[in-house]
């Protein structure tokens, strides 16, 4: 028999039952579940990613709701176990929900949750950063200063590029790519099309992803950083997450980093408490939010959150009021 997963239990006689499948940033989320009567149980085992059937157990018999992660998959089998315990919520910690089957979930009734709103500004931030960094190569200059390279100024030395004056194109420019844009210094305006961007834009030298990984072929990527020393490249997130394809880590033109465009400490407390309202919310019968890109009013610390849940994709697919607040 498996050995059962380490879990640490808050307000154990509270009368719904939430699990959190990992432990999230900030205490907020702990105490507005526990102050609606709830047992939350998060899941403390030293794993990074757990399995559909780690998630099972932690389900178990009973179970109103679950704050889960991207790195899971939501699919028939959790929500249908999900359902049979009588939970009706399932909420990501993230905005992107391409690790779950909402079919799936609408089969079984079961709301859908994500945390839009809170980490336009922050991913934007990142997207900026590594923009920069590859530009101007800050991340090889770090390397050869700290292998103690560096001996004197030379003209040729880590030369990069300038990105003022210039036309960067923005693939998919909502709301992240929007703040993004706005944060470059460069000259933009929307295109009508990918191949207008492509055609126009003077940067096409540096390609940063901090959108999905699979929007990047990372074989033909290696090939291009291989042939193209001077095209360079920033990743946030990867085809095969948590896994490199053979030889990028090896380009000198690639700067990579651990999925961490959300990381800013404000973001990430901001979506565990989406989340957990989320749950919460479905459990307590709450509409949905009318416009789940505002929502300061479930973040302000020093007033109650409306009675409504942030943000639920499929609301509309199992009828679910929207709130009139």
């Amino acid at each position: 028999m498996a050995k059962p997963l380490q879990v640490e239990v808050y307000n154990p006689n509270g009368k719904y039952r939430v699990i959190s499948t990992k432990s999230m940033p900030g205490t907020r989320w702990i105490n507005l579940l526990i102050e609606q009567d709830c047992r939350l149980e998060i899941c403390t085992e030293k794993k990074t990613i757990l399995s559909v059937e780690d998630i099972i157990s932690l389900i178990g018999d009973r179970c109103d709701g679950v704050i889960g992660q991207l790195t899971e998959d939501w699919g028939e089998t959790l929500f249908s176990a999900l359902s049979r315990a009588g939970g009706k919520a399932f909420s990501n910690m993230a905005v992107g929900y391409n690790n779950v089957d909402v079919n799936a979930a609408n089969k079984y009734g079961v709301a859908v949750g994500n945390t839009p709103g809170v980490l336009t500004e922050t991913t934007a931030e990142l997207a900026a950063s590594l923009s920069l960094a590859a530009a101007r190569r800050i991340v090889e200059a770090d390397e050869f200063m700290r292998a103690g390279l560096y001996d004197g100024w030379l003209p040729h030395l880590f030369v990069g590029n300038l990105l003022k004056g210039q036309t960067v194109g923005v693939i998919g420019a909502g709301r992240i790519g929007s703040a993004y844009a706005r944060m470059m210094p460069v000259t933009w305006k929307r295109a009508s099309s990918m191949d207008e961007v492509l055609r126009e834009a003077d940067v096409e030298a540096i390609l940063i992803n901090c959108s999905r990984g699979p929007v990047i072929d990372e074989v033909a990527l290696v090939e291009h950083l291989k042939a193209n020393p001077m095209f360079r490249v920033g990743l946030d997130v990867f085809e095969d997450e948590p896994y490199m394809k053979p030889g990028l880590s090896e380009m000198k033109n690639a700067i990579v980093v651990p999925h961490i465009a959300s990381a800013s400490k404000w973001t990430r407390e901001g979506m565990a408490t989406l989340a957990a309202l989320n749950v919460l919310g479905k459990i307590k019968g709450y509409p949905i939010w009318g416009d789940p890109n505002r929502v300061e009013p479930f973040l302000d610390e020093n007033s109650p959150p409306p009675a409504a849940c942030p943000s639920i994709v499929n609301s509309k697919a199992l009828g679910l009021p929207v709130s009139k607040l």
